[in-house]
């Protein structure tokens, strides 16, 4: 209890809990715009695809560019670009609806680059605060989307993201702008230094992409009522936070073996009991900040550039998905072993030893 104690108050975790707001707050903007878009099949098949791609992907290119200029407050712009997109949703600025969706998607991809720049640059090489506010966007995914369906004004969702402003203004303190990544990310050592970084790079994104396309396939026969997607997403919100939590409390190499390893059983057992597959569902969660911290650990320079190369590795995963789904139980329970048995393979090289901090 002691160790999680101290994971949970570890250094600056209110970077990562004003984060977690600002992050929900975003994904609820962005996918009330996105659901409430409509047309045809075609519109609707392309719509999400090119928000996927053009507001994970840019990421890498946003962190690099807040690497070398720490002082510009990504997220700050991001939402001012976002609230501006949303508007021109609401208004019909644009008679194409793709101008501000490219508009929506840079301020994303800011928005997302500056909470991974605070929480990386002050957690001191722990990993509860960005996981924090990494989960934050599961509850805001689901959020934004019920709420797409209501009669709710575009105005009240923009008043609502504008509400996070005071959060990403002082989260800007915990940043220390004046001091080099390198230096406040030196607490960020979990990869083996026995293997080339660019291998790491290479195997934690492998790993990244691989686990994104396994949530599309995860059996979820008893998932038929609104109640039951928004337990989904909640299981998955707080599997992303418990990760970094017990990777700070346990040992991160602990905590992606047993997390990715015992999650399977439970995931295909549980296709027809909510229960046992909502626990699945969280242990799968607990390895999205690990990736991260690996890639962190070999790039200790560049933590924006870092967690660019993760949305590029979740964009990779996802995008299968827009030109097949495969529905069969069995074919997917395959898929998902031999996934699961190539991230713990990856996992077990690029994962150094756990070692007590001293911190």
């Amino acid at each position: 209890m002691s160790a999680l104690k101290k994971a949970l108050t570890g250094k600056n975790i209110g970077a990562g809990l004003m984060y977690f707001y600002v992050h929900f707050a975003m994904e609820v903007l962005c996918y009330f715009c996105l659901k409430r878009q409509a047309g045809p099949a075609s519109f609707l098949w392309l719509f999400p695809l090119a928000y996927d791609v053009l507001a994970f992907v840019p990421q890498a290119l946003a962190g690099y560019i807040n690497d070398r200029f720490p002082r510009f407050n990504a997220a700050l712009y991001g939402t001012l670009a976002m609230c501006a997109a949303a508007g021109c949703f609401a208004l019909g600025v644009f008679s194409n609806r793709f101008v501000p969706l490219v508009i929506l998607c840079a301020g994303n991809a800011l928005t997302h680059v500056g909470g991974a720049e605070v929480t990386l640059r002050s957690s001191g090489g722990r990993l509860a605060s960005p996981a924090i506010f990494v989960a934050g966007g599961a509850f805001g995914v689901i959020s934004g989307t019920m709420l797409a369906k209501t009669s709710l004004p575009y105005g009240a969702v923009i008043l609502f993201m504008l509400t996070a402003l005071p959060f990403i203004i002082r989260a800007e303190k915990y940043k220390s702008p004046e001091k080099s990544a390198a230096v406040l990310c030196r607490g960020f050592y979990y990869a083996n230094e026995k293997i080339s970084p660019s291998v790491v790079i290479l195997l934690s994104c492998v790993t990244v992409a691989l686990r994104s396309y396994m949530g599309f396939c995860l059996p979820l026969a008893w998932k038929t009522t609104a109640l039951h997607a928004v337990l989904l997403y909640v299981a998955m919100g707080v599997g992303k936070a418990a990760g970094g939590i017990f990777a700070d409390a346990f040992g991160v190499k602990k905590t992606a073996i047993f997390s990715a390893a015992a999650s399977l059983p439970f995931i295909l057992l549980g296709n027809r009991i909510m229960p046992v597959s909502l626990i699945g569902i969280l242990l799968f969660s607990m390895t999205m900040s690990v990736s991260l911290a690996l890639i962190v650990s070999v790039l200790r320079n560049a933590p924006g550039l870092s967690f660019g190369y993760t949305t590029i590795a979740l964009t990779a995963g996802v995008l299968p998905i827009f030109f097949f789904n495969i529905s069969s139980y069995a074919v997917n329970s395959v898929i998902l072993s031999a996934f699961t048995a190539l991230c713990l393979a990856a996992m077990a090289v690029i994962i150094r030893k756990d070692v007590k901090r001293v911190d």
